[in-house]
């Protein structure tokens, strides 16, 4: 069950999404609902005067601007959440970009669930680089709201994108308290063949499912690589799905975030929230 929610509110983006996801699941689930948003302090800023007193003087003016950002965003969410009167908790940073990951991601580790906007390529903003390094450092399930949505969060319709993978059965396991209250379950499976499908099939999967006395349902598809992403999302509209569940490939290389070719088209083309386990 999710009863300790992480979600990070942007500061360079809009908020709304985040906002109103967020409050709405941590209603529905009962939950206590941890935001932080962070206001970025620039990497030239420490080196714009000689000297480390005037350093850290000039450093910490901008850090104390940054947490100003940080806590204007968090005033808008503190109105919605009162008004929900769900249990929440704010956290204003004041960072240069690498230690504000380091620091969500640390939060994220301590939490049932996190909640990032999707990145928007058209943007650039720190905002959009916080949502995969959440994924790659939080050891648990991360939700990602596309930019577009609005409203009350939802997962009636479930599509869970199986392909027998260690990290599909991840996020499939870390899905599970949508799984239980979903009224329908849809097995997405794309170029599964007996031959490479093996103990981890599709069926095997909704056999597994069965047990725990959910109802699924299997969709198979054929594709190649880099129709993968859009079939899936096809399937989702055909299917009227409210959530998505899939594994979150990628590795990090020369401390570089890399994330798999499905991976990445999904969160730059996602139509429907995603829940996503690395």
């Amino acid at each position: 069950m999710y009863k300790d929610i992480l979600v990070h509110i942007p500061t360079e983006r809009p908020m709304r999404p985040a906002i109103e996801g967020s409050i709405s699941l941590a209603a529905k689930f009962n939950a206590h609902l941890d935001a932080v948003a962070v206001g970025y302090v620039a990497t030239s800023a420490a080196y714009v005067m000689e000297g480390g007193a005037a350093v850290a003087a000039v450093f910490e003016l901008e850090r104390e601007r940054a947490v100003e950002r940080a806590e204007a965003a968090l005033a808008v969410f503190k109105s919605e959440a009162a008004n929900a009167g769900i249990s929440y908790t704010c956290h204003a940073l004041g960072a240069i970009p690498v230690d504000a990951a380091g620091s969500l991601g640390e939060m994220a580790r301590l939490h049932d669930l996190s909640i990032v906007l999707q990145p928007d390529p058209a943007q650039g903003a720190f905002d959009n680089d916080v949502p995969s390094e959440i994924l790659f450092q939080a050891g648990g399930p991360v939700l990602f709201l596309p930019y577009t949505f609005r409203g009350a969060f939802k997962a009636n319709r479930i599509g869970i994108c199986w392909d027998g993978s260690r990290l599909a059965a991840r996020a499939m396991r870390d899905a599970a308290p949508f799984l239980a209250r979903a009224e329908e379950i849809v097995i997405i499976s794309v170029n599964e063949t007996d031959a490479v499908a093996g103990e981890a099939s599709a069926h095997g999967l909704a056999r597994h499912l069965g047990r725990r006395g959910l109802t699924t349902r299997i969709v198979g598809r054929t594709a190649t690589r880099a129709d993968i992403q859009p079939i899936i999302l096809s399937l989702a509209a055909d299917e009227s799905l409210d959530l998505l569940v899939m594994g979150g490939y990628g590795h990090s290389r020369l401390q570089e975030r890399v994330l798999g070719g499905v991976t990445r088209a999904m969160l730059e083309a996602m139509t429907v929230p995603t829940l996503m386990s690395h």
